[in-house]
C-alpha cells in the first residue's frame, strides 16, 4: 500500500495534488480493511469462538447454518439488522444512539497503524503504538456514555466497572510496552517489527527474562482492556444483567459485540508486533507480490494464534470479582511491569548486543511449555473421547 501511494504521489506536482492523492489512497485502502476484512472477520470470528466453546465443553455449537455452521455470523447480522431499535423512554436518546459508534471507532481507527505487511499498512505512524494505546481509549468513553444514558442502574454500574478497569490496566499495558521501545529505538510498528528478525532467538519477546515477562503483562493487560473472560466484569450477566449493553436491542447491541471480536485481532497484532516479529519471514523470493503474500500470511497467523487463546481461556476460566480484578493489577501487574522495564534497561546496558545464549535458553524454556501443554491437551482429548464412546453405550 505504502509502495502504491508512493508511486501515485510521483505522478502529481503540487503540494496540494500530492496530499489530496495521499489521502484519497489512505481513504480507499482504509475502507478495503473495514469493509473487506475487518467486518468479515470480526463475524467469523463470533462463529469461530463459538465452536472453539462447544468442542472444549463437549457441546454442539452452531451447526445449522451452512456447512459447520458457518453462515450462523451472516443469519446473527440479519436478524440483529431486522430487529426492532427500542430506546427506554428515560434514556438520553442522544447520547443512547452515540454510545455503541464511539465503541466501533475506537476499535477501527486502531487499524490505521496496523502493519499486516512490510507495504500494507494504511499509515506507517512515527507515533503507531503509542496511537493505537491513544484512540483504543475511545472505547470506555463509549461504554460509559451507553451505561449513564440508558438510566438504568445496571448499566451505570457496567459502564463504571469498565472506566475503572480500563483506566487501571492501561497503565501496566502502557509499561509493558517500553522494554520493546527501549529495545527498537522507535514508536513506529513498522519500527518496531524491522528491528526483530524471523526467527524466534530474534524477537523481542525472547530477548531476556524481562521482555519474556513483560509479554505475559501485556497479553494479561489487553485482554483485561478488551473486557474478555476472566475480566469481562463490566457485563457480567450473572451481576448486572448484561451491563452497560442492558438497554440495547438491535444492531445497536450488534456493535458493542462486533467490536469486542474485532478487538480481539488488534490484540494479537499487537502481541505480533511488540514481541514475536510481526510479518518477518525468510528471503525466500524477490517478488514483491509473493513476499507481500507470505508476510500477510505471517503476520494473521501469529495474530490469530492469540486469538484463539483468548477464545480457550474464556471457555475455561471462571470470572474473578472485582476486588480481586483491581488487586490483580495494582499489587501484581504495575510493579511487576515496573520491573521489567528497568530490568530491560539494565539488560542492554550491561549486554549491549544482547546474548544469544540467553535467547536460546528462553526459547527453549517456551518449547518445552509448549510441548507439555500439547501434551496434557492431548491426554484430555483422549479421555474425552473415551468418555463420549463409554457414554454412547452406557448412558449415565
Amino acid at each position: 500500500m505504502q509502495g502504491f501511494i508512493d508511486s501515485l504521489l510521483a505522478t502529481t506536482t503540487t503540494g496540494l495534488s500530492r496530499e489530496l492523492a495521499y489521502l484519497g489512497g489512505m481513504i480507499g485502502f482504509g475502507a478495503l480493511v473495514v469493509f473487506g476484512f475487518i467486518l468479515p472477520m470480526a463475524g467469523i470470528t463470533s462463529w469461530l469462538e463459538r465452536r472453539v466453546w462447544a468442542k472444549i465443553q463437549s457441546r454442539v455449537g452452531p451447526n445449522r447454518v451452512g456447512p459447520g455452521g458457518f453462515l450462523q455470523w451472516l443469519a446473527d447480522g440479519l436478524k440483529n439488522l431486522l430487529k426492532e431499535d427500542v430506546i427506554p423512554e428515560a434514556a438520553d436518546p442522544t447520547l443512547f444512539r452515540l454510545a455503541p459508534y464511539i465503541v466501533v471507532a475506537g476499535f477501527v481507527a486502531a487499524f490505521v497503524a496496523i502493519p499486516f505487511a512490510g507495504s500494507l499498512i494504511i499509515a506507517d505512524l512515527n507515533i503507531g503504538i503509542l496511537y493505537i494505546s491513544a484512540v483504543t481509549s475511545l472505547v470506555v468513553v463509549g461504554i460509559l456514555m451507553a451505561g449513564w444514558s440508558s438510566n438504568n442502574r445496571w448499566s451505570m454500574l457496567g459502564g463504571i466497572r469498565s472506566a475503572s478497569q480500563i483506566i487501571s490496566y492501561e497503565i501496566p499495558a502502557g509499561l509493558s510496552v517500553f522494554p520493546v521501545v527501549l529495545l527498537s529505538g522507535t514508536l513506529s510498528m513498522q519500527g518496531i517489527i524491522e528491528n526483530q528478525g524471523w526467527a524466534p532467538v530474534d524477537w523481542h519477546m525472547f530477548h531476556s527474562p524481562f521482555t519474556l515477562a513483560a509479554f505475559l503483562m501485556s497479553y494479561i493487560a489487553l485482554l483485561a482492556e478488551g473486557n474478555r473472560t476472566p475480566f469481562d466484569l463490566p457485563e457480567a450477566e450473572s451481576e448486572l444483567v448484561a451491563g452497560f449493553a442492558t438497554e440495547y436491542s438491535g444492531m445497536r447491541s450488534l456493535l458493542f459485540f462486533l467490536a469486542e471480536w474485532g478487538n480481539l485481532y488488534v490484540i494479537g497484532a499487537i502481541m505480533a508486533t511488540l514481541f514475536m516479529g510481526g510479518w518477518q519471514v525468510p528471503a525466500f523470493t524477490d517478488n514483491v507480490v509473493l513476499l507481500t503474500v507470505a508476510q500477510f500470511g505471517m503476520f494473521f497467523a501469529k495474530t490469530y494464534f492469540w486469538v484463539f487463546v483468548a477464545m480457550w481461556i474464556r471457555a475455561t476460566l471462571p470470572r474473578v470479582r472485582v476486588d480481586q480484578l483491581m488487586s490483580l493489577c495494582w499489587k501484581y501487574m504495575v510493579p511487576i511491569a515496573m520491573v521489567n522495564m528497568f530490568g530491560t534497561a539494565l539488560v542492554m546496558v550491561v549486554i549491549p548486543e544482547g546474548s544469544r545464549l540467553m535467547s536460546y535458553a528462553l526459547c527453549g524454556l517456551m518449547l518445552f511449555g509448549l510441548v507439555r501443554f500439547g501434551r496434557r491437551v492431548n491426554y484430555h482429548l483422549k479421555r474425552s473421547r473415551r468418555y463420549d464412546t463409554v457414554g454412547a453405550i452406557m448412558p449415565v
